[in-house]
C-alpha cells in the first residue's frame, strides 16, 4: 500500500499545516472512523463536535473550524475542505486501471491507430478505422465501432459499447455497460406500419465528460447528439437522439431526456427526473429529484415538482382531491360570484 506525508498531502492541496510533517498517511476515512494513519475532512459545521474525538492523523478544515480542534491534532487548513478532498482523493486514488497493455485476445482492426500506450482488455474489438489518442484505456469486452476517435487519456471500463462515427474527448471516463452511439427512437407511421429512420447523425462527446454505467447516448437522426466538455452523467440515464447538453452541466441517475432537448450550461438535473423533446432549458437551471419538465425553462432558478411521499390514505384523498380539481373550481367560482352580488 502508498504511503504519503502529510506534509506531501498539505502541499498538494495548498493547505497550511499545523502539526507533524512527517506523519505517515495510508488513506482517506470519514471524521468518525479515521484511525492515526489515516486523514479525514469536515465541510459541514454541524459535525464539530467530533473533531476533538476524531482519532484520524490529521483533519482537513477551515479557518472557521480551527477552534474547534484540540491543539495536539494535526490539521490542514484550506479554503473548501470538501475540495481539498476530493484532491486528495484523486491523488491518494488506488483503483486499478480498466486494462493494462494490449490483451492477445482484444481483436484490432489492421487499419486502426493507437496512440502511444494504449491499453486494451481480454476480449474487446476495435473496428476499422477507429482512432484512440495517447494513453486511451479500453476494458474488457468493449466495442468500438467503425470511424470512432476516442481522444487521449480516456478510460472506458468493462463491456462499454461506443457505436460508428461517435467521437469522444480526452480525459473522460465511462462507466461500465454505457452505450454511445446507440440508434435514437426514430420512426414513422404508415397506416399502422412503424418505417424506422436510419439514424446517421452520431454523437460528439467533449472532454472531461463522466458517464455513468448503463446509460446509452442515442446518436442523432440527421445532426450529432452533443454532450459539451465538463459534464457529467451518472447511472443509469437515456439521452435521446439531438439532445444537446452543455458546458458543465451534472445529470444524476435516472434522467430521462427526450429527443432534440437543448440543456444549457451549469445546470443541474436531479435524479428520475422526465424531460420533454423539442425544448430548451437556460444556462443555471436546477431542477430537483422526480422533477417533471414539460415546458421550456428560460429563467435560471430552482425547479420542482411531483407530490412527496405520504402514507397511503392521505395519497387516496390527496388523489381524489386532484381528479375532482375542476369540480371544486367551479364551485369556487360560484360562490365568489354570489358574495360580489
Amino acid at each position: 500500500m502508498k504511503t504519503f506525508r502529510l506534509i506531501e498531502l498539505a502541499e498538494q492541496i495548498g493547505g497550511t499545516l499545523r502539526g507533524n510533517a512527517d506523519l505517515v498517511i495510508s488513506s482517506i476515512a470519514p471524521l468518525d472512523k479515521a484511525q492515526q494513519n489515516q486523514i479525514t475532512f469536515i465541510s459541514n459545521a454541524k459535525y464539530r463536535n467530533q473533531l476533538v474525538s476524531s482519532n484520524a492523523g490529521a483533519i482537513i478544515v477551515n479557518e472557521s473550524d480551527v477552534e474547534f480542534c484540540a491543539e495536539q491534532q494535526n490539521i490542514i487548513i484550506v479554503k473548501n475542505p470538501y475540495v481539498a478532498y476530493a484532491t486528495l482523493a484523486q491523488y491518494m486514488d488506488s483503483t486499478p486501471k480498466p486494462a493494462e497493455n494490449i490483451s492477445p485476445s482484444a481483436v484490432i482492426a489492421e487499419d486502426a491507430k493507437l496512440g502511444q500506450n494504449v491499453s486494451i482488455g481480454a476480449n474487446a474489438v476495435i473496428e476499422s478505422g477507429v482512432e484512440l489518442g495517447d494513453d486511451v484505456i479500453i476494458g474488457a469486452g468493449c466495442f468500438v465501432g467503425k470511424h470512432s476517435k476516442i481522444g487521449a487519456r480516456t478510460k472506458l471500463w468493462a463491456n462499454v459499447a461506443v457505436y460508428h462515427n461517435v467521437h469522444i474527448g480526452s480525459d473522460c471516463l465511462i462507466q461500465s455497460s454505457a452505450v454511445i452511439g446507440s440508434d435514437g427512437f426514430g420512426y414513422a407511421n404508415e397506416k399502422g406500419q412503424w418505417i424506422k429512420i436510419p439514424q446517421t447523425g452520431g454523437v460528439i462527446i467533449g472532454n472531461r465528460v463522466e458517464i455513468g454505467a448503463c446509460t446509452c447516448i442515442d446518436r442523432g437522426a440527421l445532426d450529432p447528439t452533443v454532450i459539451e466538455d465538463n459534464v457529467i452523467i451518472d447511472n443509469l440515464c437515456q439521452i435521446a437522439h439531438n439532445v444537446h447538453i452543455g458546458f458543465g452541466t451534472a445529470v444524476a441517475g435516472g434522467v430521462i431526456m427526450a429527443g432534440s432537448l437543448k440543456v444549457g450550461k451549469f445546470c443541474q438535473i436531479g435524479g428520475a427526473s422526465v424531460i420533454n423533446g423539442h425544448m430548451e432549458i437556460c444556462d443555471g437551471a436546477i431542477i430537483t429529484g422526480m422533477g417533471m419538465v414539460m415546458r421550456p425553462i428560460t429563467e435560471k432558478g430552482i425547479y420542482s415538482s411531483g407530490i412527496p411521499l405520504q402514507p397511503n390514505k392521505e395519497w387516496r384523498k390527496t388523489a381524489t382531491l386532484t381528479m375532482n380539481i375542476d369540480k371544486i373550481n367551479e364551485r369556487l367560482k360560484a360562490v365568489e360570484k354570489q358574495l360580489k352580488e
